[in-house]
């Protein structure tokens, strides 16, 4: 992929982030249908090359808020929480039987700051949304406003977006905007602005450049999306801003229309590693045999039957070292148990973890994706 110019059909899982403002007709506060069926054929196409697509949607407020008929302009608090418990099950529906004609499944998944912030929360997150992912769903993706305060929230469904992605290792954003990329000036202000078509890394002049306005509908500005951006090429995914006002927005990006990409010179799979491999305090350590080592060195997960011993104190989600027969340590991952149920577990074989813990908890004592070999 040419680090100038890349290209949509380089990018194998997906996550696009869609305004409210491009959802909802703003002047009469309903659904833009034709939009919405142009933007699930570009998704139909990219599901048919093999790609694995995440939807990031604003608009429950919005579409809420003229259902149960709230005036215009700033909301308080407590409206802003009502209006999103009606809206999303109105944005769950549009969207389900909207994919449901290109023979798509969409998933509702509603997410609070805690659930990309906390690793015990994360996890839960991140194995539900990839078994989504597996089983061949579109999850939809909104911050679950009807219980997220302003203390406790991302603020904007950019940021969401840069998390989600983040989390789901996945190798492209996709920002829909109200405008078509980032300019050298404001657009509105000076005829002459241009478009920067790549930025190759987020720097303080980049940043100075983003303006912070945003539409009637929109929480977000340009800054927002430089902040996501950020977020999102610091872990190693690939971002694009690109106008959402014309019909197939992705398919405008995939033929070289306007847009400005945000690259990274990393990748997910190498950023996830950095991350556990040296950025968390391990909080315990599980010892393993000899054949364990061999599978993990084969890129298989750390089953419960391959365990000798755990030591520390941990809980789920938490960073631990794993060493070998040895002593020696042979790698670091995300334990999927706390210390007192992985101790139940150890050298049981994965069939028997119901019968053991009285619950169905997950069959890896450390899920490959969860693992970092020592020395990669």
């Amino acid at each position: 992929m040419s680090a100038a110019t890349p290209k949509l059909a380089d990018f194998r899982r997906i996550v696009v982030k869609v305004g409210s403002s491009l959802l909802v007709d703003s002047a009469r506060g309903v659904l833009r249908q034709d939009w919405l069926d142009a933007l699930i054929e570009d998704l139909a196409e990219r599901a048919r090359a093999g790609v694995e697509l995440l939807v990031v949607s604003s608009g429950a407020i919005a579409m809420g808020r003229n259902v149960l008929k709230l005036p215009k302009g700033a909301l308080r608090l407590e409206e802003s929480q009502a209006a999103a418990a009606v809206g999303q099950i109105a944005l769950a529906h549009v969207w389900a039987d909207t994919l449901k004609k290109h023979k798509l499944t969409g998933a509702q998944v509603l997410l609070t700051l805690g659930d990309t912030e906390e690793r015990r929360r994360y996890l839960n997150a991140r194995s539900t949304i990839a078994k989504l992912l597996e089983l061949g769903a579109v999850p939809i993706i909104n911050e679950n406003d009807t219980v997220a305060t302003t203390e406790i929230r991302y603020g904007d469904n950019d940021r969401l977006g840069a998390r989600v992605a983040t989390m789901m290792s996945a190798d492209l954003l996709v920002l829909l905007s109200d405008v078509d990329g980032l300019y050298d000036a404001p657009p509105g202000e000076k005829k002459d602005a241009k478009l920067i078509p790549v930025v190759s890394r987020v720097t303080a002049e980049i940043e100075a450049v983003a303006g912070s306005a945003g539409s009637e509908l929109s929480r977000g500005g340009m800054r927002t999306k430089i902040e996501a951006a950020k977020i999102a090429t610091s872990a190693g995914v690939h971002m694009v801003i690109a106008s959402g006002h014309k019909l197939h927005p992705l398919r405008a990006i995939a033929e070289g229309g306007a847009c400005t990409w945000f690259l990274t010179p990393a990748n997910p799979t190498t950023a996830r590693k950095r991350w556990i491999g040296g950025s968390l305090e391990p909080k315990g350590a599980i010892h393993i045999d000899a054949g364990a080592v061999t599978a993990l060195k084969r890129g298989k997960s750390l089953l419960p039957a391959g365990v000798v011993r755990v030591e520390g104190s941990f809980t789920r989600g938490d960073a631990v070292l794993i060493r070998g027969p040895e002593g020696a340590e042979v790698a670091r991952g995300l334990v999927a148990y706390d210390k007192e149920d992985a101790e139940q577990l150890v050298g049981q074989n994965s069939e028997k973890i119901e019968a053991i813990l009285g619950y169905a908890g997950r069959t890896e004592m450390i899920h490959r994706d969860d693992l970092v070999m020592a020395g990669e």
